[in-house]
């Protein structure tokens, strides 16, 4: 190797254009568009139905301020229906656009001929493995930014704005109601980190995208599942998906730290885990398309 090439390979400038080549191909994609639509739909439709059901001055059911349940608040403050979006969205549509994702990360590469390409780039195969990750940690972030600001907007257009009260019942300014639902969204964001290294360990294994991206997709189904049998109820702590609503511990006053910081951890785990087999099985694998 030159030391042109060398230089190049170890150069942070190339490492970063990698980087933007891949979020603008990933973007670019008519299925990453389609993901995101339906994620920004969904507010939509809940706040319709919310707006319908209530349209005689009668609230929406719901109660216990857990998940779902920030349903009975949306009436009274339309910030609400951003909490409720992410609870109904983080089960199972964030998860699954997140999957969909990284299932193709390397696999889709493969099968579109075009990984051995990226890699005599010159980019390295930690390197492009490192890329592919960080670029789907961005998509997390995308996603749950677009659930929350459609939510944010549709709220603002059926229902009042204001102050909120917190599920402990105190009250809080709309501004630090607004930092909240930020901050809340970036907690989502971050529950999906353990999803998005299964994914892309799960696309190392093969060279075909739909295999990928229906093996996590899968996964996810399976776990989300056996999280709800109580017999393995000795497991649940271990599941990535279990402190997922966690995030409602954000609306208490104080914040309840404890689950958070759980679920942060776990998907720190998981990560540091799959990440590590994900790189492990990309390293020593034969390139062949």
């Amino acid at each position: 190797m030159s030391q042109a090439e060398t230089a190049r390979r170890a150069s942070p400038l190339w490492t970063l254009g990698l980087f933007r080549s891949e979020l603008l191909t990933t973007f670019r994609r008519w299925r990453t568009l389609a993901l995101l639509g339906v994620l920004a739909a969904v507010p939509v439709l809940v706040g319709i139905a919310v707006r319908i059901e209530t349209g005689d001055g009668s609230a929406a059911g719901g109660g216990g301020g857990e998940g779902p349940a920030f349903i009975s608040q949306v009436t009274n403050n339309g910030l609400f229906l951003v909490f409720t979006a992410l609870a109904a969205t983080l089960p199972f549509f964030l998860p699954m656009a997140v999957g969909v994702v990284a299932g193709d990360a390397v696999a889709g590469e493969a099968n579109a001929g075009t990984l051995r390409y990226l890699l005599v780039a010159p980019a390295g195969r930690s390197r492009l493995l490192l890329t592919k990750y960080a670029t789907v940690i961005a998509f997390c972030l995308v996603a749950t930014l677009v659930v929350a600001v459609s939510a944010l907007a549709v709220g603002a257009l059926l229902f009042p704005l204001g102050d909120l009260t917190t599920i402990s019942g105190t009250r809080i300014g709309f501004a630090e109601g607004l930092a909240r639902a930020l901050l809340i969204a970036l907690v989502v964001a971050a529950s999906l980190t353990g999803v998005a290294a299964l994914g892309l360990f799960v696309s190392t294994l093969t060279n075909s995208g739909i295999a990928a991206m229906a093996t996590t997709v899968g996964l996810l189904i399976t776990v989300q599942i056996l999280d709800q049998i109580p017999q393995l109820s000795a497991l649940h702590p271990y599941f990535f998906s279990h402190y997922w609503l966690s995030f409602a511990d954000l609306m208490r006053e104080p914040v309840y730290w404890e689950d958070l910081t759980k679920n942060l951890g776990l998907q720190a785990l998981y990560a540091a885990v799959f990440g590590s087999a994900a790189w492990a099985r990309f390293t020593a694998k034969d390139i062949t398309a």
